[in-house]
């Protein structure tokens, strides 16, 4: 760095302002590989601008590559054209950004090349690029310093603009059928939606403790009662858990709410919209994840909750004591310790069931006990209408036909008070407010941005399709 420093000097000893206000340029370098035909025939000249990824000195000649966002493009500086100012470009190195003013030609081994008439150096690099620049793989300095990874891995780049255009279909989806777009609150006098532990705030203004959300649940759901029938909303939340290969605690959720429809007419939603997201971003109804590889068609498969557990089980889950539910969690390898029986159902079925589950599969109907915002089974009174849907045993959409009886909904939250699970921290009088106002029959649908990126795009962690994903804060992490 003291080196760059000193260059940064002399540079500024030679009148040259090393960081300029603006940079005019007439081509983007894959608009110049688009056109180069038209543009070196009528040697017209171009300006483009770019980092440094290559230098190549040679006396009064120098050969550089730059990269903009998309691609990158040879340049050749001779004395002969630049005059003086070929002087400066001894102070240049590999990170600075530079414009450059000139005209297309091909090299004898065919590369494209402008050959530089004018030079504005953009930025000056105090820090250089990892020493392999060309194959940055520590993940350490990927995850911790994106902006290196970005600078030197394009196919990372590239994944970030895929996840940006998968997140637009989506909303393009829901925009076609009539849904509208919202926003609810982040900060939250009472957390619910959910079954997690929050993050907590103060908010001096209100003298009060607030939460950052753990779902959009029940707001949307508010407007729903409001008079609007379809609504949506792409949401930041928060929870105050582990981090592992599926879980950050900051993560990207699309909720979906559409009155006068059920879980039923919701499944039909998620599989067009599935449908619509693999033809227009991927390209292909072919999704592969790791060694596997499965088609997303109709009609996807449906299993039920409680019989596909069952049969891995000798007892019936719905009516078991919690003497084998702890039991059968032990044999598997769940601690069953500070779990509540709801919650010992739900580990025993991702460990027996859903981890197991490759092909896309509906898991429909789940236990009341472990779905307290879900509208009874109209069949069974024992389950709720809930489904999920799973690919290579990965939670990829979660949808309800949501419960809107005020009654039953204060009774499930006082249980839910009483038996001091997460997800609740007081009743919401406001919500159950909105309730006893009318909320017509609902289908309601979350889906996770961050692990349907995971499968789309064949991703192993959820580090990997976050651009900043949350690390244990560490010292002298370096790039070099």
């Amino acid at each position: 760095m003291d080196e760059r420093l000193c260059k940064l000097q002399k540079l500024r000893e030679k009148g040259i302002n090393p960081y300029p206000y603006e940079f005019k340029r007439t081509h983007t370098f894959m608009e110049l590989r688009a056109t180069y035909e038209t543009l070196s025939s009528q040697q017209e000249k171009v300006t483009s601008c770019g980092r440094i990824m290559t230098i190549r000195g040679h006396g009064k000649t120098m050969f550089m590559t730059l990269a903009d966002e998309n691609a990158g493009m040879q340049v050749y500086l001779r004395q002969d054209k630049l005059g003086d100012i070929y002087d400066i470009c001894q102070f240049f190195d590999i990170g600075d950004i530079l414009g450059v003013t000139g005209v297309m030609f091909k090299t004898k081994t065919g590369e494209l090349t402008i050959l530089v008439e004018a030079i504005q150096l953009l930025a000056k690099a105090l820090r250089p690029l990892p020493e392999k620049w060309h194959g940055l793989t520590d993940v350490e300095i990927r995850y911790r310093k994106r902006f290196l990874d970005l600078i030197v891995n394009k196919n990372v780049r590239d994944f970030f603009k895929k996840r940006a255009q998968l997140i637009s279909t989506m909303r393009t989806f829901f925009d076609k059928h009539g849904f509208l777009e919202t926003e609810t609150p982040v900060l939250q006098p009472i957390y619910g939606g959910g079954t997690a532990t929050p993050f907590k705030t103060y908010y001096a203004a209100l003298d009060q403790e607030m939460y950052l959300r753990i779902a959009d649940e029940l707001y949307l759901k508010r407007l729903i009662v409001g008079g609007y029938e379809k609504v949506y909303e792409f949401c930041r939340d928060f929870r105050n858990e582990g981090l592992d290969r599926f879980h950050n605690p900051e993560f990207t959720m699309v909720e979906a709410y559409q009155a006068y429809t059920d879980y039923h007419g919701i499944m039909e939603l998620v599989e067009s919209l599935f449908e619509y997201i693999l033809d227009t971003v991927i390209g292909s109804r072919s999704v592969a994840f790791g060694e596997e590889t499965v088609e997303f068609k109709r009609p996807i498969k449906r299993i039920k909750y409680v019989d596909a557990l069952n049969a891995h089980l000798d007892f019936d889950v719905l009516s078991a004591r919690d003497d084998l539910l702890t039991k059968a969690c032990q044999d598997h390898g769940i601690d069953p310790s500070a779990l509540s029986i709801g919650a010992k159902i739900d580990k025993l079925f991702g460990a027996l069931v859903q981890d197991a589950l490759v092909e896309p599969t509906f898991i429909m109907d789940y236990p009341k006990v472990i779905s307290p915002l879900a509208k009874v089974h109209r069949a069974d009174d024992r389950l709720v209408e809930r489904f999920e849907l799973v690919m290579f045993g990965i939670e990829l959409a979660n949808a309800f036909s949501e419960l809107n009886d005020p009654v039953d909904q204060r009774k499930r939250f006082e249980e839910q008070l009483a038996n001091r699970e997460e997800g609740i921290s007081e009743i919401d009088e406001d919500f159950l407010e909105a309730l006893e106002h009318g909320m017509p029959p609902t289908g309601g649908l979350g889906i996770g941005i961050d692990r349907l990126c995971m499968v789309f795009f064949n991703q192993p962690s959820i580090r990997d399709v976050l651009l900043f994903p949350q690390l244990k804060k560490v010292q002298n992490v370096t790039n070099t």
